[in-house]
């Protein structure tokens, strides 16, 4: 393939964007290829190649690009109005919806992005139980906010993940590794007092795609419950992806909180917490404990929710787990064919191929694979007209939009990359 006008386009770029980009994981060596335009399951650059989409915009993209309801609907919207200043009643509307759909919703408060809902949620655990320290899992991503952007520590204690984070913001995050009852039991007998709440993705979508083992979350909900300790569960990228209610419907598990990004806007920005009454009143200005956004509730965004649910219904999530299925059985045939002994990860329509032997289940394991072999598949990918993330630590996501024509040509595509190398 021809990438010219992306190679002339990134060298321009940064001269005037860090790194030619606006988000760090679209980054890849030698340079990215820059978007034109993406019509369902395609995404399409400036050379004119085309691409069957696996990345989707790093999930949002459930229904393929420039859906026909979501654009039809949005016209609409925009000839009304992009942010009013003043609350509007499709926010009340797309309330009730997050409200009928996920177990753990009472109440809803709307933001511009998972990480503004994530850091809020944090606070509001903080500011109801009076404590200071809070628990996440080992290579989980909760967005780009102090507290959650850790690495280990002296013991279980987090350390900045990047310069700029001074260490007592970090000092009150202890990691802990995912799927290990035991160290999470050790960590909470420990710091009992101490802990406002427990933060976790319930499938790890930041390592790749990493499941909870069998009643791991039951678990963690029955030992947070035991301690007084929050739970707040991160559907940012699991929420209305894996079924109707998120993943916590899928597991039966309720959480005291929870947050959403990505689906929950179909297509456009925004991001959300939800969870009992009597936690979301003590947000401002019901209660004291501050969060605002000039854009929060924006009408763009509401409405684009408003219509993603209308097409989120049963026969959706049947289609979609039918082609997740379908999908990894079919790599895994590919695997077995060719004697590689790699690792395929996935629920429903979330999926990752690991370059390691070993069964990955936390973020250590996951730390086993090549990723270097991973690069030269994504490249190969690539050069085939299959886009997925440039990065082992990605998910690969399938939408309404991919037909079995093109699950089947990114097979092919995927025996040719493994051969290659």
């Amino acid at each position: 393939m021809n990438f010219d006008k992306s190679k002339k386009l990134y060298e321009e770029a940064v001269n005037y964007l860090p790194g030619g980009v606006n988000s760090p994981i679209r980054a890849y060596k030698p340079y990215p290829f820059f978007a034109k335009r993406a019509k369902g399951s395609k995404i399409y650059d400036e050379d004119g190649n085309e691409f069957i989409d696996y990345c989707l915009g790093y999930g949002p993209i459930i229904f393929g690009h420039a859906n026909e309801t979501i654009v039809e609907e949005s016209i609409k919207q925009l000839q009304l109005g992009t942010d009013y200043g003043v609350p509007s009643e499709k926010e009340i509307s797309l309330a009730k919806e997050v409200i009928k759909r996920v177990p753990s919703a009472e109440m809803v408060r709307f933001t511009n992005s998972g990480t503004e809902a994530t850091m809020s949620a944090i606070r509001l655990a903080r500011g109801i139980t009076g404590r200071n320290k809070i628990i996440k899992f080992e290579g989980a991503y909760h967005g780009a906010h102090d507290a959650v952007l850790v690495k280990s520590g002296s013991g279980a204690a987090g350390k900045p993940d990047s310069p700029g984070i001074p260490e007592d913001t970090t000092k009150n995050t202890i990691l802990v590794p995912f799927n290990d009852e035991d160290e999470l039991t050790r960590i909470i007998k420990e710091n009992k007092e101490e802990i406002a709440c427990i933060i976790i993705e319930p499938i790890m979508g930041n390592i790749g795609c990493v499941p909870p083992k069998d009643d791991y979350l039951t678990f963690l909900r029955e030992i947070t419950e035991e301690n007084d300790i929050l739970l707040i569960i991160d559907e940012v990228i699991t929420g209305f992806r894996i079924s109707k209610g998120g993943a916590q419907k899928y597991y039966n598990v309720t959480p005291d909180l929870c947050t959403f990004g990505k689906i929950l806007g179909g297509g456009f920005p925004i991001g959300a917490i939800a969870g009992k009454k009597e936690y979301m009143e003590q947000f401002t200005p019901s209660g004291t404990i501050y969060q605002a956004g000039t854009f929060s509730g924006n009408p763009m965004s509401i409405n684009g929710g408003l219509t993603a649910f209308k097409i989120l219904d049963d026969k959706f999530y049947k289609d979609l787990h039918n082609k997740g299925e379908y999908f990894r059985n079919e790599i895994r045939a590919i695997l077995n064919k060719l004697d590689i002994n790699y690792q395929v990860n996935g629920v429903e329509s979330m999926t990752q191929i690991y370059f390691t032997n070993k069964e990955v289940y936390d973020y250590k394991t996951a730390q086993t694979t090549d990723t270097k072999g991973f690069l030269k598949y994504f490249h190969n990918l690539l050069e085939n007209g299959v886009f997925i993330a440039p990065s082992q630590y990605e998910c690969t996501f399938l939408s309404c939009a991919h037909s079995m024509e093109d699950i089947d040509k990114t097979i092919e595509s995927i025996e040719i990359s493994l051969k290659n190398i």
